[in-house]
């Protein structure tokens, strides 16, 4: 191993060994403890921060990307890059962090492996085997060719090292180069995690690692991003690689994250490799992780900034009779702001609470638990580059603290799912039905209705044995032929009644909160109608599962449709409307500007309206003194067309969520896909950047 530096102490080491527990398997992956199932000592708040790494106090210039694992005796250890230059294959320290206590105090920062000579150590992932109690971190050297001017690197070769005592000692390191020579994508990079890996039901250790070519000489696409996995079924003595999920090179997965459903299934949920802003990119494993389906956009997190983002398995899972409980983590804004947590009760097919932890500069991002329940957060925040944070922090909070009083440990969450099968049961008009076999898809099948006309349908009769008032959730299929589809129950329209299936840059799945209706015992039903074209010009309708929930609180659920400048519903409609990113505040990755003029230059925002009724139109752009003082948008509404001009010389409100907004007023908008349009017939520059409808209470 190498030398320790001047500023860190270097942990001992012992030689590499595993020791077998005798504690049982289902007594070791046991997920749920009582709260108060050891002596750890409660934070006296209910939302403590403390502060690991900060640039501005310790010694070197950046620390980013992280791993974290709680051991059993609530041992937690936090390990980060510690970077000597802000960049991606700079010179690179691994660093970490060991707390006795749960957090509650923290030892001095020691240093695993030094830089020597520019050597860049990087992706630090912990694999725990609470079977064993051995930890072991994954992490590679990245190297740059010569030719490379770029900050990232061309290989990565992978590394281990182990710890049997908690952390203390580790050994020397241990060589894993090999495991992925047969791919036939050239692969030459290797980046486990980062973060931590899992153990499945029957023990497994299984650990994500991303892959990709060199990048001198290739551009994106040539590449090859993808996953394929590791996993050990003896304890860590030896490792192998599993099967890759399917490369795409239409939306390539790069660092990833991986969950244990409740029926042994095993998800991968990863960021874009391409970057920007997007959904999150899922595949399925049925047999453990050794295979995976293809991949497809999942946004059941929504759309955000392509970060590294954090999945954990909180309470649940195979063989257990807990409430099923997944947390992810995710800068939830087309930047990297906003940091939040949400929780699932479905397995992560969707997220139910979500509570923002910090508005400001948030980053990389990782989760554990503590015996007690408590939940720990570590992830970067704060300063002024846009990509690499100032400081990370490890927030400790409760399950109470982060659902806003909704679910605890000990009461739960009162949530109950029946989940209907949209692909039996129907009868249909006007079109015909096929059923399709997907991974990805809820029940492993997804239903296809495939029609010519607007008012076709198909139809499923549902028996309530219970009356209430239940929340109806869609999780449909979106596609490049996608159409729109109407949900009535009973004739009657839910609060959110129509759901455009287009996708946006890719093939995927995607949930709609339909909202709640009164639904007496006995038969009801539910019909989904073609009703029209979608905004890419295909009527496919391609439907998953429909839940009809009960619970006692209501889901967040953000009643707004927006359209950004470079997503689906936004078009340029005459002229050339330039890309710039020069003044901050713009929503997305850019925004779109025209010079002053006739009115020969035009575009057009057309967002999914989802239900007849009240909207607050609201526009996001940038000011500055160049800017146009009456640039002049048409809103398209029930009672015909308003022309509104506003001056874009000063910026609106900025929000954590990007963009600065202003408001057009508010409409009465008939349900479909509305229009609202921009030209620049104006006395100065016009901006073109998004536009959302706010709905109306009631």
């Amino acid at each position: 191993m190498s030398q320790p530096d001047s500023r860190h102490s270097l942990i001992g080491r012992r030689a590499f060994g595993l020791t077998v527990a005798a504690a049982s398997l289902a007594a070791a992956l046991g997920s749920a403890l009582p709260a108060g199932a050891t002596g750890l000592r409660r934070s006296a708040t209910p939302f403590d921060e403390t502060t690991l790494w900060d640039n501005t106090v310790d010694p070197l210039e950046s620390y980013h990307v992280h791993g974290l694992a709680v051991l059993p005796d609530d041992t937690v250890l936090v390990v980060t890059e510690g970077r000597h230059e802000v960049c991606d294959a700079g010179p690179r320290d691994l660093l970490v962090r060991r707390s006795p206590d749960g957090g509650d105090t923290w030892e001095p920062t020691q240093t695993l492996l030094a830089s020597i000579d520019g050597q860049s150590w990087g992706n630090p992932t912990f694999v725990l085997d609470r079977i064993t109690g051995d930890i072991f971190l994954f992490y590679m050297l990245s190297i740059r060719l010569p030719e490379n001017t770029s900050c990232s690197g061309d290989i990565g070769d992978l590394y281990m090292i182990s710890s049997g005592d908690g952390g203390r000692t580790w050994s020397e390191p241990r060589d894993m180069s090999g495991l992925f020579g047969h791919f036939p994508y050239e692969w030459k990079l290797h980046g486990p995690g980062p973060g931590h890996g899992i153990q499945l039901d029957n023990g497994r250790l299984l650990l994500n690692c991303a892959h990709r070519r060199v990048v001198t000489g290739n551009t994106v696409t040539e590449r090859y991003y993808g996953v394929a996995s590791i996993y050990s079924d003896d304890h860590g003595q030896t490792w192998h690689a599993t099967g890759e999920v399917p490369v795409s090179v239409a939306y390539p997965i790069n660092e990833a994250r991986l969950v244990q459903r409740s029926d042994g299934t095993v998800l991968i949920n990863g960021r874009a490799a391409a970057g920007g802003n997007r959904q999150r990119i899922v595949s399925v494993s049925v047999d453990r992780g050794l295979t995976w389906s293809p991949p497809r956009l999942d946004g059941a997190t929504g759309t955000f900034n392509a970060v590294d983002a954090s999945l954990l398995r909180y309470t649940g899972g195979p063989g257990t009779s807990d409430v099923s409980r997944v947390l992810f983590s995710r800068p939830d804004s087309p930047v990297r702001t906003n940091l939040t947590v949400s929780i699932s009760y479905d397995d992560a097919h969707s997220f139910r609470y979500s509570r923002v932890i910090n508005e400001g500069r948030s980053y990389y991002s990782e989760l554990g638990r503590l015996s007690d329940g408590r939940i720990l957060l570590l992830y970067g925040r704060d300063g002024d580059n846009p990509s690499f944070p100032r400081r990370v922090v490890m927030c400790r909070f409760s399950l109470e603290w982060l659902s806003g009083g909704r679910d605890s440990l000990s009461g739960g969450p009162g949530y109950t799912e029946r989940l209907l099968d949209l692909t039996a049961s129907a009868a249909t008009s006007g079109g015909t039905m096929s059923v399709v076999q997907d991974p990805v898809a809820r029940g492993g099948k997804r239903v296809v209705f495939t029609s010519s006309q607007t008012g076709a349908y198909v139809e499923y009769t549902v028996n309530v044995p219970t009356p209430g008032t239940y929340e109806l959730l869609l999780r449909y299929f979106r596609s490049a032929a996608g159409g729109l589809v109407t949900v009535t129950v009973d004739g009657l329209k839910p609060r959110v009644a129509l759901v455009d299936t287009t996708a946006d840059r890719a093939d995927g799945y995607d949930v709609a909160q339909l909202g709640s209706l009164e639904l007496t015992s006995g038969s009801h039903k539910i019909r989904f109608t073609a009703s029209g074209v979608g905004r890419g010009g295909g009527r496919l309708v391609s439907l998953d599962t429909l839940s009809l929930i009960d619970a006692p609180s209501q889901p967040d659920v953000r009643e707004e449709a927006v359209v950004d400048n470079d997503e689906l519903g936004y078009e340029v409609i005459s002229g050339t409307w330039s890309a710039s990113a020069s003044v901050p505040g713009y929503r997305g990755g850019n925004y779109r500007w025209a010079p002053a003029g006739t009115g020969e230059r035009v575009v057009r925002w057309r967002p999914v309206v989802p239900h007849t009724g009240d909207y607050e139109v609201q526009v996001s752009f940038t000011g500055h003194a160049n800017r146009a003082s009456n640039a002049p948008f048409r809103i398209r509404h029930a009672d015909g067309t308003t022309l509104v001009r506003i001056s874009q010389r000063s910026s609106g409100v900025t929000e954590p969520r990007g963009g600065s907004w202003v408001s057009l007023g508010t409409f009465h908008i008939t349900e479909g896909v509305g229009r609202i349009e921009l030209s620049n017939a104006a006395d100065g520059v016009v901006i073109a950047d998004a536009v959302r409808l706010l709905r109306s209470p009631g």
